[in-house]
């Protein structure tokens, strides 16, 4: 074994006790927090428990085994023997019911672990998936300074994974869905166009699926949809037309179960069970940008801006594709988590996870190949 197999090895084996501290600290964690937002999630995963797929039917006249009231009686809540009351069921006039804000993703996932130990084998999962792509990271560094970042990285990246990821439930499977979109997002940029409109698709429907986790990482959509918009613009070719459409056609399969849970909840697939408290116009605030300029999250987004430029500045086709896209989805998050009312610890997580994660297999993946240039994404129009 060569110098860089045995810096590998201890890059891994870093990995591996990031993930044994992870292991550790999420053992200890208690599902019940006495936080509205939890108990709404597992009422979600105790809906599809008991009623399968008919669970996506959040309606609070079916807690008849008082399963929320006992969970809002646990920590306190003064209006517990009120079902119609309680907190995340806002009332659907269209529907005449009160019914769970939150989309139907993050409590099918807790579904699928046992109930009273939903949650600790989640957040596990998912920093195995950090790890795993770490390691994947790993194999593509070919120098000492590329391991050296992937070290860093995937050290940072594996510790994310339950803080400020443990803020929000919603959080664990979207952190899992930026890593694998991330990566093949690069994939996209940097294999051969054989593999494109696959890759495309398989984004498009890994981020429609996020949606069914938080419904603001539809936004995470929108630095794709702008490349792909402008890159029919400028080719005006069947090519970018075909990766287009596919991108949004996987979305919206993606985000199928949301769309469902809607029509089912809200009477109509486009309306919103959310309640006037959460569904804000923009606004600028001063203390929410503050909030968000000392916060963790927004160095991330500052790594993930800088690393950008410096792609932009690689001089090479495919990393300015990369960077193009990668800006234009930093943009459009930026903008609406800025210009949103309310702040929260996890809020922009996901861009910059998604951001970062393609930045880096992006990164890993140039070799100064000026000739790989020709093959670049998108085609030109005469192609």
């Amino acid at each position: 074994m060569g110098r860089m197999g045995i810096l590998k090895l201890l890059c891994a084996i870093g990995f591996l006790v990031v993930l044994a501290s992870n292991v550790w600290n999420i053992s200890r964690w208690s599902e019940s927090r006495g936080v509205y937002d939890d108990i709404c999630y597992l009422r979600q995963a105790h809906l599809f428990e008991r009623f399968g797929l008919r669970g996506i039917d959040t309606d609070v006249t079916f807690d008849d085994d008082h399963y929320l009231k006992s969970s809002l009686k646990a920590i306190g809540y003064a209006e517990w023997h009120d079902v119609k009351r309680a907190p995340c069921h806002p009332f659907i006039p269209a529907v005449d019911k009160h019914v769970l804000q939150y989309p139907p993703g993050t409590g099918f996932v807790l579904s699928l672990f046992p109930a009273g130990f939903r949650v600790a084998p989640l957040y596990v999962l998912t920093s195995i998936v950090a790890v795993g792509f770490s390691l994947l990271a790993l194999t593509y560094a070919s120098t000492l300074y590329r391991l050296i970042l992937v070290a860093a990285f995937g050290d940072c990246a594996i510790y994310l994974m339950i803080n400020p990821t443990k803020a929000s439930y919603s959080m664990a499977p979207t952190m899992i869905v930026c890593a694998l979109a991330g990566f093949l997002t690069a994939k996209i940029f940097m294999d051969g166009p054989r593999r494109r409109l696959v890759l495309l698709a398989l984004v498009g429907l890994l981020i429609g699926l996020s949606v069914n986790f938080r419904l603001p990482n539809v936004f995470l959509a929108a630095g794709y949809c702008l490349y792909l918009a402008g890159a029919f613009a400028l080719a005006r070719s069947r090519d970018t037309f075909l990766q287009g459409l596919l991108f949004g056609v996987a979305f919206v399969l993606g985000m199928a179960p949301t769309l469902i849970a809607n029509a089912i909840n809200a009477g109509s697939p486009f309306a919103t069970t959310y309640g006037s408290v959460d569904a804000v116009p923009p606004e600028l605030s001063a203390s929410v940008l503050l909030s968000y300029l000392v916060d963790v999250q927004f160095t991330l987004l500052a790594i993930s801006a800088a690393w950008t430029a410096w792609l932009w500045r690689f001089d090479q086709g495919r990393a300015k594709r990369v960077a193009i896209l990668v800006a234009a989805n930093i943009a459009v998050n930026a903008i609406f988590f800025m210009t949103h009312p309310i702040f929260t610890p996890y809020y922009i997580i996901p861009i910059d996870m998604l951001s970062l994660w393609t930045l880096l297999f992006a990164t890993l993946d140039l070799r100064g190949e000026r000739a790989a240039e020709g093959a670049a994404f998108p085609q030109p129009a005469n192609a």
